[in-house]
């Protein structure tokens, strides 16, 4: 079995801009949460780019690239197949970028691709990104045979879709759930890809990954990372986040 090492913490700030849009002010600012946060040690910053522009905007996106290049942490560019969102990822080199599907409509991303059906429109995006030194990713669901078809377009890394596994957790169908996760982790590595992951992560049930899924190299969470923020405080948060990503258990603040 691979040697444990701490998961990367990349921070999606998506939700201190949607609160800043709110008001149509600048309040919260993404910047300055993105400094609190390299100041307190995450090892990159995330925005998904929406084409309604809900949350992330554009000027967003160049703003925290810079300042990620500038502060020596990783960045990492969300988003859809829309040709303005890779064209910008091509002239801003992130990091990272990460290509979701949407749905119109949708709440926040559910499902990966579907794959080998779409594999038309993922690996000329694909090629396209690592031709240009950036490192590549695919959003995906935790399934084991589908890895084979994620290598196949081309990607670097996946991004597994955790969703399923935070919904069961404390559940009798968690073992299935994780199990199912961490198959999936074992046959990406086996097909040469690097393993992120990301939704509805948190303090409570991000330890069992850092545990026991070595083939981990970084999670995105954002929405409950900032939601215990309001109680404990960002720096005691990503404090606690940067622990969990290492394995450790930690108190979760009581939220209802």
């Amino acid at each position: 079995m691979p040697t444990r090492m701490a998961i990367n913490l990349s921070i999606n700030l998506n939700k201190v801009a949607l609160l800043r849009n709110s008001r149509g002010a600048t309040n919260p600012s993404p910047r300055v949460a993105a400094e609190a946060c390299i100041a307190a040690g995450v090892q990159g910053l995330t925005l998904h780019w929406r084409e309604d522009n809900r949350h992330t905007r554009v000027e967003d996106v160049y703003d925290l690239c810079t300042l990620a290049k500038d502060r020596g942490v990783e960045f990492n560019l969300e988003g859809d197949q829309r040709e303005e969102l890779t064209a910008l990822a091509l002239k801003i080199r992130p990091t990272q970028f990460t290509l979701v599907p949407v749905t119109p409509g949708e709440v926040t991303s559910d499902h990966g691709w579907n794959l080998p059906e779409q594999r038309d429109v993922v690996a000329p995006i694909m090629d396209r990104i690592n031709a240009a030194g950036i490192r590549s990713a695919i959003f995906m669901d935790a399934d084991a045979e589908n890895m084979k078809f994620a290598a196949a377009t081309g990607t670097q890394r996946v991004e597994i879709y955790t969703e399923p596994y935070a919904d069961a957790f404390g559940t009798a169908d968690e073992d299935k759930e994780f199990a199912r996760l961490q198959a999936c982790c074992v046959e990406a590595a086996a097909q040469g890809l690097g393993v992120n992951a990301g939704h509805d992560l948190d303090l409570r049930n991000m330890p069992r990954i850092g545990k026991n899924i070595p083939e981990m190299l970084e999670v995105s969470i954002g929405h409950a990372l900032l939601a215990d923020a309001l109680y404990l405080g960002l720096e005691e948060t990503i404090s606690r986040y940067l622990k969990v990503c290492a394995g450790q258990s930690v108190e979760a603040p009581t939220t209802c």
